[in-house]
């Protein structure tokens, strides 16, 4: 069989990776998918000294590669938005397969994206924009295929693991930890996306669509970060039996899905509690198989180059019977689009709520009173010794399942006492299916 001929578009950390795996195994990757892979053009506004490129067409004009006759399949490894996109669209337009590691572009115009590839025949993959070099998009795509999934649930910000890990072991304030987490090149000097939770939810939303067959709803995603944990919630935690990890979680529930990202107590005898430093790791419960888990390196230039050219194999195999194979199809139902992603007030959770409250008698009779008023059941309670000199004691609850617009209503009661200093902090829990 004919050669399928690769553009590779961008040469940062994980293109070079890409394509120094592609140069170093290439015979290897030959003989799985029956006919050679040829790298026929890079585009990249500069060389990268990772890699010999003295036998490869270079470009400096990325729209060179997209619009290539001999380029079958363009890799986009660029980054970023704006220009992502129209790379993509003019690969599409120009006939060629796609292959991204780019979740940001898909969560935010993959509908758009997947839109144009239908109507001209091709194919968009991109399993590398999740969870790095996991093959969880495929697992859940191809080995859960018989499965109803039910929920999702997953580890899937390195740096954020990294920086609750730290904290929690070390006993380290958030600050601390982040500043070490960007001298060693896991976090940004702009850490917003990783640690406020943006870069999950982009992530989360590209797993919802596949697993549930909706379109991409990136903006309907409730997204929280970690940077208000402290290391005495960590401690805590660890106390009650649980760790505090900054989860993804997508949940088919009867009045629609939940789609949510935020810092989540779980018990600690779960195998997903276990995963620390910048690994990653995915749950997911179905119906037939039950719950499992996918766990791994979710960054790093030859894991996600590792996803990259799965891809890239996958849409090979399919060039001469053109395959949807790697597309979530969400945008062909018109009855799927009008699937709800439910308010995160309407949302159900246990929550772990910390305060500070004077030490005399009556006032925890006050706090328990407006949770009571509010069906709200308490499962665990632990007030702290006071310090001497002090007049406040540090106060924690674990509660029962609860609405979350009514532990707002009740949390805004209990910070309104006289005897409650400062906020509530509330972290939600979840069992993950017990």
């Amino acid at each position: 069989m004919k050669p399928v001929k690769v553009g590779i578009c961008g040469l940062g950390t994980v293109g070079s990776g890409t394509f120094n795996v592609l140069q170093r195994n290439g015979e290897e990757i030959a003989r799985r998918l029956g006919r050679e892979l040829v790298i026929e053009q890079v585009g990249a506004r500069r060389d990268n000294p990772a890699c010999n490129l003295s036998d490869t067409s270079i470009t400096r004009d990325i729209f060179e590669v997209a619009k290539n006759p001999a380029v079958d399949i363009v890799v986009e490894l660029i980054g970023g938005y704006d220009t992502a996109k129209e790379l993509v669209l003019t690969a599409i337009q120009h006939g060629k397969h796609v292959v991204t590691a780019n979740k940001a572009l898909i969560a935010e115009h993959g509908n758009e994206i997947f839109a144009a590839a239908a109507e001209k025949g091709v194919i968009v993959a991109y399993e590398a924009a999740v969870a790095g070099g996991i093959p969880v998009i495929k697992a859940i795509r191809e080995g859960l295929a018989a499965n109803r999934i039910n929920t999702i649930a997953g580890i899937i910000n390195g740096t954020g693991n990294f920086i609750l890990t730290a904290m929690a072991k070390e006993k380290r304030e958030f600050a601390d930890v982040l500043a070490e987490a960007q001298a060693l090149g896991y976090a940004e000097a702009d850490p917003t996306f990783d640690v406020e939770g943006i870069d999950a939810a982009h992530k989360l939303t590209i797993l919802a669509s596949i697993a549930f067959g909706v379109p991409l709803q990136f903006k309907s995603a409730y997204t929280e970060g970690i940077s208000q944990i402290t290391p005495e919630d960590l401690a805590h935690a660890k106390e009650l039996g649980y760790q505090i990890k900054h989860l993804g979680i997508a949940r088919r529930k009867p009045g629609g899905i939940e789609l949510r990202v935020h810092p989540t107590l779980i018990p600690d005898t779960k195998l997903i509690a276990k995963v620390d430093g910048v690994m990653n790791a995915v749950m997911v419960d179905a119906d037939a198989v039950g719950p499992t888990m996918y766990y791994g390196p979710g960054a790093g230039a030859e894991p996600t180059a590792s996803a990259v050219i799965a891809d890239i194999v996958d849409v090979a195999r399919s060039i001469d019977s053109v395959s949807s194979v790697v597309a979530p199809l969400a945008f062909h139902s018109e009855a799927i689009d009008d699937t709800k992603i439910l308010d995160i007030e309407e949302v159900e959770s246990a929550y772990y709520l910390r305060m500070q409250a004077a030490d005399h008698p009556g006032v925890m009779a006050n706090i328990t009173r407006i949770l009571s008023d509010l069906n709200i059941n308490i499962e665990a309670i632990n007030q702290k010794e006071v310090p001497e000199g002090e007049q406040f004691a540090d106060i924690f609850m674990l509660t029962r399942e609860v609405r979350e617009k009514d532990m707002k209503a009740a949390i805004e009661a209990i910070q309104a006492l006289a005897d409650v200093s400062g906020s509530v902090v509330t972290i939600r829990m979840d069992h993950l299916g017990h």
